[in-house]
């Protein structure tokens, strides 16, 4: 772990863009595509989307949404 506390104390010394942009690139990294996962969700709104045209299921809009959570 010697390692990555000598990266992270070099990377204090970055200008805050610099660091954003190592941020970004070190997320990037943890977000590796999933083939069966992105085929999940594709079947999920595809089935959504069926649901709403067929009137199964209504749209609610964003307010009534953020009611819930205030």
């Amino acid at each position: 772990m010697a390692t990555a506390n000598n990266i992270l104390k070099d990377a204090m010394n970055l200008t805050p863009s610099q660091k954003a942009e190592l941020i970004d690139k070190l997320i990037t990294t943890l977000d590796k595509p999933d083939k069966e996962i992105d085929e999940m969700w594709a079947k999920e709104a595809e089935d959504r989307i069926d649901a709403f045209g067929q009137g199964k299921i209504k749209a609610v809009s964003l307010e009534k949404v953020l009611e819930k959570y205030q």
